[in-house]
Formats: structure tokens, C-alpha cells, sequence
């Protein structure tokens, strides 16, 4: 489908709140742990969006429930460990996510900026639910977004387009290869970009949001159209979490 916000300084602009996503995973869906792949091309006037099944791929290693332990996000029943990325920042400086989100709950997504909806659907919900958040709740929550377009998202590039949800997101970059490396290794699709004939980028994406508990370990997925409210609702009850058992 045609959904066309025009590209001004190389990334995508905020949706307004109205073109916000319902929440419309399913239970059906959420059950089968089944999360969307959006595959989004670029031209430079005009943006397609398809969102496809990523075939039940997740990041729990394995199954997962729906609103399981009175969360609205999924979780899994095998708990993957938080990795280091090993990445940059936006100021070119090397990014290790155990060690910089330390004691924190991160929420970490894997997009790119001129993904003309899924990418900034999330990054303005997710910033949308935060200011809902009591400030000692807010210190305690970390939003890490992963460029899968390093080739196109430069640091200053990934960090304007960033500062346009909430400025303490943290943006990180770094080859493809390793980028689609980790995220695999968490169960995210990815794919790398290419140029179609019309001279447009394809990039393909997993689009859950994966968040990370205080012990270090994928504590819930959040898919692709979760509210704002779910965001809302969950993140306090993340936020009073102390590190608990390992889950396998």
C-alpha cells in the first residue's frame, strides 16, 4: 500500500497520533507467538509498507504467552540473556548495552529512519507512554534503538531523527553483518537492505519491541501495534520487577 510521508533530511518524520497504531495483534496471533516483518522501501518521495509473517520466529528461543504474569506483552518461556551489541553511539563511541543500561528495564528495538511507519509508530508510542510515567519509574527504563540501515544512518543522522520522540533514546549503529547478527541471535528477522529497480531501498525488519528485565534477561515482546496504554500499564509493573529466577 501507498502510505507516502515525503523524506526531507534523510529520515522519516514523526506520524501524527492519529495514524498511531491500534492494538491489533491478536490472541490468535500472540499465542502462536507469530511477530510481523516490516519490509519497507524508500524512494525519496514515496514510502510502501508491507508487513508479512515472519513465520513464528521470536525471541524467547522457543514458545511464548500472551499476557502471561499480567503483562499485555509476550513472554517467553525460555529467557535470552541481554547481549553486550558491541556497537557505536551516535557520537562514534563504542556501545556496550550490559554495561551502559546496567540495573535498568531496556527496551530495545531494531529499525531504521526512514522506515516510513512501523519504525516511528513505535518510537512515538513508546515515547508517548514514557512521559505518562512517574519520574523515578522513567530513570529506571532505557530505550535503545538499533539502526538496521547503517549504511544510510549516520550518527548524526540517527541521532536527529531520534531526539524527535524523546531525547534520552539511545541511538547505536554499526556494520551490517553484526547488526543482523545480533539481532538474529534474538530471534529478530532481518535482511539486508536492497535497491529495487525503481531505485527504492527495501529493508526488511523484524518489528517487535524485546524488553529486558533487570536480571539481564528478555523479560517480554511487545508486537507491532501495541498501545500506547498496554506501554502504559506494563512499564511500572516492569519497572517494581527485582531480578528474578532465570527462566529456560
Amino acid at each position: 500500500m501507498r502510505d507516502g510521508p515525503r523524506e526531507s533530511d534523510g529520515a522519516g518524520p514523526v506520524p501524527p497520533r492519529s495514524r498511531r497504531r491500534l492494538a491489533a495483534a491478536g490472541s490468535a496471533l500472540a499465542l502462536a507467538s507469530v511477530l510481523l516483518v516490516g519490509a519497507c522501501a524508500g524512494s525519496g518521495t514515496d514510502d510502501t509498507v508491507r508487513l508479512a509473517d515472519a513465520g513464528g520466529v521470536d525471541a524467547s528461543g522457543g514458545g511464548g504467552v500472551a499476557g502471561g504474569d499480567g503483562l499485555h506483552g509476550i513472554v517467553p518461556e525460555r529467557r535470552l540473556a541481554k547481549p553486550a551489541l558491541n556497537l557505536t553511539d551516535t557520537a562514534g563511541a563504542p556501545f556496550d548495552l550490559r554495561a551502559r543500561t546496567e540495573g535498568k528495564i531496556v527496551l530495545l528495538f531494531f529499525g531504521y529512519t526512514r522506515c516510513p511507519d512501523v519504525c516511528p509508530t513505535t518510537m512515538a508510542d513508546l515515547a508517548a507512554a514514557l512521559g505518562e510515567m512517574k519520574p523515578n519509574i522513567r530513570t529506571q527504563i532505557a530505550v535503545v534503538f538499533a539502526t538496521t540501515d547503517p549504511d544510510r544512518d549516520s550518527g548524526p543522522v540517527l541521532a536527529r531523527w531520534l531526539r524527535q520522540f524523546d531525547a534520552s533514546f539511545i541511538g547505536v549503529r554499526g556494520p551490517f553483518d553484526q547488526v543482523q547478527g545480533q539481532a538474529e541471535a534474538l530471534g529478530v528477522p532481518l535482511a539486508r537492505p536492497r535497491v529495487q529497480a525503481d531505485g527504492s531501498v527495501l529493508v526488511t525488519h523484524g518489528s517487535q519491541v524485546i524488553a529486558f528485565a533487570r536480571d539481564d534477561r528478555v523479560r517480554a515482546l511487545y508486537l507491532a501495534g501495541t498501545s500506547i496504554q498496554n506501554y502504559i500499564d506494563d512499564l511500572p509493573r516492569l519497572a517494581a520487577e527485582p531480578a528474578g529466577p532465570e527462566r529456560t
